[in-house]
């Protein structure tokens, strides 16, 4: 145990997607933490099958977007057919605002298992799988989590309920997030409700793949909901020969007959060649939309579907527990390198959680909107569609898939500066920041986050924004491991006499394509103009020059900056370089 008193930073419990990037996101920043996975094996089976170009965004963070993106199908259109085959509503957005396709379908167990693997990269980063989380006790300073080894819950197949066996262990931790699923231990144990509704209608999940040799989905291009109200049906498109489909029980069909081979083989025959796949896993279901009533009780948080489940009818789940981690790493890290006050970690739920609840009803209403049984209703709503489609600013608006909520935070609820009109434009504060191609003081291209590092950032139109700051704001900026940048239109980078006069320390850049400076200048703000960006890309607020002094006022109160070093844990700065890991593990990984 260090001098401090803990054996890790962070413990982490469930090592699904949620936290698999919590860990790497805690491990890339140096924080030591401890994984605990109740299941002694990988799960086999995929449960979900999308991921979005923020998501991607947040891979990228920590250097696995590109690996990932290998091994998927990227840029699929996804649409909604009638019975016959006829498109009735197509989502094919080609544009990248984040840096990365926003439609992207993938095999769960490739995704997961290139994750897992992946954090072998960290010393100071240890996964102990066949471990569950049994109680834990909370203080002050930290929580004492008690776990043991299991056999695991063999991930709901018909066997025996899980039971920690033996080999007791404790670990003391600054904190504990709670990664473990709908049937969250830690959120049981701390004694939080869900909030929301269970839905009636059960669903057949199909998971197949071709057999060795056959190529027989090339008419099964596109991810598609088919809205037949007789038979509501989802065929999933996925890499390397997977396919899901799913099919809603109607009245009168009982689970055990729709799991029944010859029933599933039925259904499957109305879209593929049966015979030419292998059938992986056959499953009836039904979903939720819930909402713990709260995501933090004092050293503990719950993150991923431990805190929210979400229908899966615009593929969310998955990526909303991704969000979380990511919102939630970078507070952590603060806090704990003494950075910031613990009350930036209550800004979690307050950002996070309205996200979720609008990511739930708008996959609730595509629920309705796919599986209409009625007849009548089935019509009305083609009718309805079809027009929409066929109207101009309207048919954009599906088409592009702006109806599922943006990356931005709600009024009141986030960390950064009031979001307020300039020019009858709304500020850009809560907003994620878009991530587009420039080209760096090498004259060499890449994404803009690779550019500003894993700290906050000030981002200057056409100016160095520390000609604004004293020295003493300077270095509070610096105490957050801050880059300080200037963007350019393309092309107009100083030259000659005027560059060789220029100071170090600000990186110059290009905006290639031009879409991030369009952007700033829809929300109000054009040379002269500072942006800052928090770590996790959001904007914290857009300033004039001159009124950097009283933002940067306002972020050392909201974060409580001490006024002295950080603390005596000899803490890493906030978003330690990428190889600076902590070099001691926890002592319960023995």
């Amino acid at each position: 145990m260090s001098a401090a008193g803990f054996d890790c930073d962070v413990v982490i419990s469930g090592l699904g997607p949620t936290g698999l990037t919590l860990a790497h996101l805690l491990g890339k920043r140096g924080r030591r933490v401890l994984v605990l996975e109740r299941e002694p094996e990988f799960y086999g089976n995929a449960r979900a099958v999308y991921t979005d170009d923020e998501c991607m965004r947040i891979f990228q963070s920590f250097d696995m977007a590109d690996a990932l993106a290998a091994d998927m199908l990227t840029d699929c259109p996804v649409q909604m057919l009638l019975p016959n085959g006829s498109v009735l509503m197509q989502i094919a957005d080609s544009r990248r605002p984040y840096g990365w396709p926003s439609l992207n379908f993938f095999y769960q167990p490739y995704l997961e298992t290139q994750l897992a693997d992946a954090l072998a990269r960290y010393p100071n980063v240890t996964v102990r799988r066949g471990r569950e989380l049994t109680r834990f006790e909370q203080d002050a300073d930290g929580v004492v989590v008690h776990h043991a080894a299991s056999t695991g819950s063999h991930y709901g197949r018909k066997s025996p309920p899980a039971q920690p066996v033996a080999a007791a262990e404790s670990v003391r931790a600054r904190y504990l997030v709670g990664c473990d699923g709908g049937r969250s231990t830690v959120r049981s144990q701390l004694g939080i409700e869900m909030t929301g509704r269970s839905f009636p209608n059960p669903w057949l999940v199909v998971d197949i793949r071709e057999k060795e040799g056959e190529s027989a989905l090339r008419h099964l291009p596109y991810f598609s909901f088919v809205c037949d109200p007789h038979c509501p049906t989802v065929s999933c498109v996925q890499p390397d020969g997977h396919h899901r489909f799913e099919f809603m029980l109607m009245p009168g069909q009982t689970r055990e007959h729709m799991e029944h081979s010859s029933t599933v083989r039925a259904h499957l025959a109305k879209h593929v060649d049966v015979d030419r796949f292998d059938i992986l896993r056959r499953l009836v279901y039904t979903f939720n939309a819930l909402v713990a009533e709260r995501w933090r009780d004092g050293r503990v948080f719950l993150a991923g579907d431990a805190a929210h489940m979400t229908p899966q009818f615009i593929g969310q789940g998955m990526n909303a527990g991704v969000r979380d981690a990511y919102n939630l790493a970078w507070k952590l890290d603060a806090v704990m390198a003494g950075s910031a006050a613990e009350a930036l970690l209550d800004t979690y739920q307050d950002e996070r959680r309205p996200h979720v609840r609008n990511m739930i009803r708008t996959a609730v209403g595509m629920k309705d909107f796919v599986s209409m049984a009625n007849p009548v209703k089935a019509f009305l709503r083609n009718v309805l569609t079809r027009a929409a489609m066929a109207t101009p600013g309207l048919g954009r608006y599906l088409r592009e898939g702006t109806f599922i909520p943006q990356p931005c935070y709600a009024r009141g609820t986030y960390f950064g500066l009031p979001r307020r009109m300039r020019r009858l434009r709304r500020s850009p504060a809560g907003r994620q920041l878009p991530q587009p191609f420039v080209k760096g003081p090498d004259g060499r291209g890449g994404r803009l986050d690779d550019m500003l590092g894993g700290g906050f950032s000030l981002i200057g139109i056409g100016v160095d924004p520390r000609q604004f700051l004293t020295e003493a704001e300077r270095a509070a900026w610096q105490r957050l491991d801050t880059r300080f940048v200037t963007v350019h239109a393309f092309g107009g980078r100083p030259q000659g006499d005027a560059a060789r006069a220029s100071t170090a320390g600000v990186i110059e850049i290009e905006d290639v394509s031009g879409e991030l400076l369009a952007w700033l200048r829809s929300h109000g703000h054009g040379r002269g103009s500072v942006i800052v960006v928090r770590p996790d890309r959001f904007v914290y607020g857009a300033v004039r020059g001159k009124e950097l002094h009283a933002a940067t006022r306002r972020i050392q109160q909201e974060l409580q900056l001490p006024s002295g070093a950080a603390d005596a844990e000899s803490s890493p700065p906030l978003a330690r370089p990428r190889n600076a890991h902590a070099s001691s593990r926890p002592r319960s990984a023995a």
